[in-house]
């Protein structure tokens, strides 16, 4: 049913991007894989942590490390957090439901997609930590105001609202695979591209069994959940706006966190409008190219927001020593997406068990060679950053 992640071979998140690969055909591996345009953004979010580099503290004993965070009031037993990934379903069967139910296990949080295969009240209730909801406005204002009073019965405990999808990124990957062909249903579009299906017989075999091509359930139309070929033109119907928070925070009543800020300016404009926490992300470099890596600008937004609210990292989270550097600029948290849908495209909840337990392991790990027994202790004495990024 999926690879074997315990071998002592996988020992980092590229050996569980290696098995996915293997796994899955190539339009769904490369629609986890891939960025946007010429994909300087998607490098750039990884080599960006090379820049900076650790000052120990030698000579220290630390037997035991705190990895246990709070973020927005809430309790994690780990710094990093699983982040809305759609589509998720594509990779396993019941996607959502198996990485929400290993970030329970695991004693951290998990985010929901908007653009899930599965209802978000069977995500809820598979884990027993903190589960935040994704929004997009998909299908307009009242599709919108439905879902989040769904997502507060469910027991979500938060809204995070995504701001940088005013239209979807051109991922060219995807024009190579063709992914809209093969999502036409038209026999004669299909055929040039069925050959990556047909060759990955147990992938194929997992999602027919779980349904096949999926609807999103959680976006309630008029004639039922949307489809999946309605994603594109439905996000430019739907962009987000500042005015939009006001509704969403009457409407939802609860902790509200806006995903996609770059810079400072924005993160400003959040304070202002009584947002509880800022998600520094790029999308994963999956929107607009060229942009900055996220960990390159969270030193900008940290001083904008002046501690006044949590501010977490998302993008280019591989290892554990990319945690700590995101806590020692001033993140609360960060979220890992790609990381753990490696693992849950390579071999569902044990997948992503195990690219938890990898990073988990690199921030222990980590914070023994710094000689730092917490990471609430954590701060920029512990790093060196370039001049250029002060």
């Amino acid at each position: 049913m999926g690879a074997n992640v315990s071998s002592p071979a996988v020992v980092n998140i590229s050996d569980l991007r290696l098995l996915a690969e293997k796994r899955l055909p190539r339009m769904v591996f490369d629609y986890i894989d891939s960025g946007a345009d010429r994909e300087q953004t998607l490098s750039q979010n990884c080599a960006a942590f090379n820049e900076i580099f650790f000052r120990p503290r030698c000579a220290v004993a630390t037997p035991t490390c705190n990895l246990t965070t709070s973020v927005l009031d809430q309790e994690f037993q780990l710094p990093f957090m699983l982040a809305p990934v759609g589509s998720s379903r594509l990779f396993y069967p019941k996607g959502e439901v198996v990485a929400a139910r290993e970030a329970g296990k695991a004693g951290t949080g998990y985010t929901l997609s908007t653009l899930s295969g599965c209802r978000l009240e069977d995500v809820k209730e598979a884990t027993n930590s903190p589960a935040w909801y994704q929004l997009y406005l998909l299908g307009g204002r009242d599709v919108a105001l439905k879902t989040i009073q769904r997502a507060k019965l469910a027991g979500f405990s938060a809204i995070v609202v995504t701001i940088d999808t005013p239209v979807s990124g051109l991922r060219e990957r995807d024009l190579l695979n063709g992914t809209k062909e093969l999502l036409s249903r038209n026999p004669i579009k299909m055929l040039p591209y069925l050959s990556q299906m047909v060759v990955k017989p147990c992938w194929m075999t997992q999602w027919l069994g779980d349904g096949g091509l999926m609807s999103f359930p959680n976006v309630e139309l008029e004639d039922g959940p949307m489809g999946y070929t309605e994603i594109g033109p439905a996000l430019e119907a739907s962009v987000v706006t500042w005015e939009d928070l006001k509704w969403i925070r009457e409407a939802w009543g609860g902790k509200i966190v806006v995903k996609g800020v770059h810079i400072g300016d924005d993160a400003r404009k959040a304070l202002a409008l009584g947002v509880d926490a800022i998600v520094v992300s790029n999308h994963g470099a999956r929107q607009l190219d060229s942009v900055a890596p996220t960990i390159r600008v969270l030193p900008e937004v940290v001083k904008a927001v002046n501690g006044k609210i949590d501010v977490l990292l998302d993008g280019g989270i591989r290892r554990g020593g990319d945690v700590i550097k995101a806590l020692c600029l001033g993140a609360k948290g960060v979220l890992i997406g790609r990381a753990y849908a490696y693992g849950l495209a390579a071999a569902g909840g044990p997948g992503v068990a195990r690219a938890i337990e990898i990073i988990k392991t690199d921030v222990l790990r980590t914070m023994k060679l710094l000689g730092c027994d917490s990471v609430k202790s954590l701060n920029n004495s512990f790093i060196t950053i370039p001049e250029s990024w002060k």
